[in-house]
């Protein structure tokens, strides 16, 4: 049974490898297209997929439903005497994209930005730049691509299993998964507020690298600093991976109002999906417990993160020298 069980494991596990091999060196980002508007005359618009200047591949499986009274075509939209007001639908969200972000420059160069998601995939329109959504509309949306986007971002979910591994499900744990949430809440606000600013890809870096420096510990089998104190590594870590948050909410954009609601329920999101990844581990422990679990599969896991964050941290560190 020892034998079978681990063999089993281990093809799991090679498994695993090989559908993340390809995945891309940017694995925490989400899934997200951007449909940009300008209001060029009164109640006249020009549209288009993607952010204007960048590079950004045109989504072909999503279809905007315009608001009753506007009429559109593949470049412009027009709208009669109520104005751009009323219902704009995104048809299509959830196959490739998980959200979309719709970012509306009106005459005056005043700017509005919205969020849809599989879940809420309209935006309500007012005509202007107002933007009368109430706080609990704001906190769903935001709540919601808070657990998108920890879920859907393998290298965060990966060092919080490493952390796992290295303390185990002891009286520690709680301690060390509290200190991480608390240091990349702190860094999330700071850089979501303006009052943090790094550049992405050195993040992202050390983020990978962060991965690699666990799963080795939790490999380890001497008393270093990491295991007496797991909570200081924690802390240190969370710090740069609440910047890699704040990337994702930089792209997906504050609401003017509310945002202090968005900032606070996007980071309760990520918090829901953190515990939601432990609640799993646990349960998968307590059912495993009639097998005989051998210290070879801890290591075969460890070993599997530890290499794909090893191609994470040189692809990396590639793009920033490149």
């Amino acid at each position: 049974m020892i034998v079978h069980f681990s063999q089993l494991l281990k093809r799991a596990v090679l498994s695993v490898v090989l559908l993340m091999s390809g995945a891309e060196a940017y694995a925490h980002e989400m899934t997200m297209a951007d449909l940009t508007m300008r209001e060029v005359a009164p109640k006249e618009f020009v549209w288009s997929w993607g952010i204007p200047g960048k590079n950004t591949p045109i989504s072909q499986d999503l279809t905007p439903v315009w608001p009753e009274g506007c009429v559109g075509d593949a470049k412009t939209v027009r709208c009669g005497e109520r104005g751009f007001a009323g219902n704009l639908t995104i048809n299509g969200i959830g196959k490739n994209d998980s959200a979309v972000i719709l970012r509306i420059t009106w005459q005056g160069e005043q700017r509005s930005t919205f969020t849809l998601t599989k879940n809420q995939p309209a935006a309500r329109l007012f005509g202007s730049a107002r933007d009368e959504r109430d706080a609990w509309q704001v906190a769903q949306t935001y709540a919601v691509l808070g657990i998108e986007h920890i879920l859907g971002g393998i290298d965060h979910l990966l060092f919080v299993i490493s952390l796992l591994l290295l303390v185990g499900f002891r009286h520690q744990l709680l301690a060390t998964i509290t200190l991480f949430t608390v240091a990349h809440s702190l860094t999330l606000a700071a850089s979501a507020l303006g009052a943090l600013t790094l550049r992405p890809p050195p993040v992202e870096a050390v983020i990978a690298l962060s991965i690699v420096l666990v799963s080795a510990e939790a490999l380890s089998q001497k008393d270093t600093l990491t295991r007496r104190w797991p909570g200081i590594v924690a802390f240190v870590f969370g710090l740069i991976h609440g910047l890699g948050f704040a990337g994702a909410l930089k792209e997906i954009g504050l609401p003017e109002q509310h945002a202090n609601m968005a900032l606070l329920t996007f980071n309760v999101g990520v918090e829901a999906g953190q515990l939601a990844v432990i609640a799993l581990a646990w349960l998968m422990v307590l059912a495993s417990r009639r097998f005989t679990w051998t210290p070879t599969a801890r290591q075969v896991i460890l070993y599997v993160i530890g290499s794909i964050s090893v191609f994470w941290t040189l692809s990396r560190i590639a793009v920033i020298t490149g």
